[in-house]
């Protein structure tokens, strides 16, 4: 037997490598292809919803206030989505045959609930609490960006550890006064480090950054 020629047991590995060269690079592209997508990235993912609703005629040309929508953003965790019975307040009037609003009078006739696909979805093991940043001055546009000007809202921020982080490292360049607080386009000639530095003062703002601030 050549010194250079293999165990015949090894013939038997031939259909195995075979298989795995050819799974192993296909399950190589789907992965990163995956891992990739805008919705795992979370930076631009921009679903599509049940009702096209958009933020740019509302909040933008109509000036509706983001608490309008979402009650709960001041006095809870959750920013809740609009209960049914909220938007008809408005369009068991307003555009009362468009058919794209169908499954929202259909929701409202059946009692069930509209499915919104979520777009800013933090995961299980991290906590927000919505009220406690505005509170602090912490704008809507901060994490959001300008959803006043989105026809389909999108994912403008990471939503990262090391972005959240980072913001409560320095806060100040961040904070407002609370009367602007859902001006999503409110612009001011002061310093806003300075007035950053102010708020945080005289609010007593000290935001933490040890593991159970958000991991509890």
């Amino acid at each position: 037997m050549s010194a250079y020629q293999f165990p015949r047991w090894t013939s038997s590995l031939r259909p195995v490598i075979g298989f795995a060269a050819v799974i192993v690079p296909a399950y190589l592209v789907v992965l990163l292809a995956t891992s990739l997508s805008a919705e795992n990235l979370n930076v631009g993912y921009a679903p599509e919803q049940p009702i096209p609703f958009s933020h740019q005629i509302h909040a933008g040309e109509l000036g509706m206030d983001c608490r309008y929508c979402h009650n709960t953003v001041e006095d809870g965790a959750m920013a809740a989505l609009p209960q049914t019975n909220t938007c008809m307040n408005c369009h068991d009037k307003v555009r009362t045959d468009s058919h794209k609003l169908q499954p929202l009078r259909d929701a409202a006739e059946s009692g069930e609930a509209i499915e919104w696909v979520k777009v800013h979805d933090i995961p299980e093991y991290a906590y927000f609490n919505h009220s406690a940043h505005l509170s602090a001055g912490v704008s809507c546009v901060e994490c959001h960006g300008r959803v006043d000007q989105m026809a389909v809202v999108r994912q403008e921020e990471p939503l990262s550890m090391g972005w959240c982080i980072e913001c409560h490292r320095d806060p100040a360049p961040r904070l407002r006064p609370q009367e602007h607080i859902t001006d999503l386009g409110w612009t001011t000639t002061e310093d806003r480090r300075a007035m950053g530095e102010e708020l945080i003062k005289a609010n007593h703002i000290n935001p933490r950054t040890d593991c159970s601030t958000c991991h509890r």
